[in-house]
């Protein structure tokens, strides 16, 4: 990709910010053509560290775990810890949607089943099932603050879209960015593959690559 399209586009999605209530949120849209998401193989389910991080739009993070590895989560600095008694209750609407728009969600290995039968297909659709713990925890929740997660959705719709920054980062952060999740996309998606590419505040209009 031109990068200095990619810098066009962020410079003109910017220019769409105007005076809102929020900081709004700058997306990398890609469209692709040509590829059956309904096929296992083409599907993408890509976790991407963001060079630039993300502009104060840090999610919280909620472990799944308990005894020691739970003890490790809260003194790595993870701001929930649910053990497995208590993992029903999270099933409730009202609990589940808190945990799918504010949280990054890493679970212990031997508790990804039960979280699965409680919260699988709510998660599941929205590409938030949490992430087996493996390795240094600490590590991991750093680097997991830093990421956005590319789930694909189905046959039907060809679109990866991805949160690189808020309005308030340098371009050249949000360029960095935004080049990030473009190549780990190219990575499971051939470039002849990609029909188009957007940048898109909150609230803007979508600026084409």
């Amino acid at each position: 990709m031109d990068k200095k399209k990619l810098e066009n586009a962020l410079k003109k999605a910017l220019e769409e910010k105007g005076k809102r209530k929020f900081k709004q949120s700058m997306e990398i849209i890609v469209n692709m053509r040509g590829i059956d998401f309904s096929k296992s193989e083409n599907r993408l389910k890509l976790d991407i560290v963001l060079p630039k991080g993300k502009g104060g739009k840090e999610y919280k993070a909620a472990v799944f775990a308990d005894g020691v590895m739970a003890d490790q989560a809260r003194k790595a600095g993870a701001d929930l810890i649910i053990g497995p008694s208590d993992i029903p209750s999270y099933a409730e609407k009202d609990k589940a949607m808190d945990l799918a728009d504010n949280y990054f969600l890493l679970a212990q290995p031997n508790l990804m089943g039960e979280v699965a039968k409680s919260l699988g297909q709510f998660l599941g659709k929205r590409g938030k099932l949490p992430r087996p713990i493996t390795g240094d925890i600490r590590q991991l929740l750093e680097t997991t603050k830093k990421s956005v997660r590319i789930v694909s959705k189905g046959r039907y719709l060809p679109t990866a879209q991805a949160f690189i920054g808020t309005e308030d980062m340098t371009t050249e952060d949000l360029l960095e960015n935004a080049e990030a999740v473009y190549d780990a996309i190219k990575t499971k998606v051939r470039e002849g593959n990609i029909k188009s590419v957007y940048m898109k505040l909150t609230m803007g209009k979508p600026a084409k690559v």
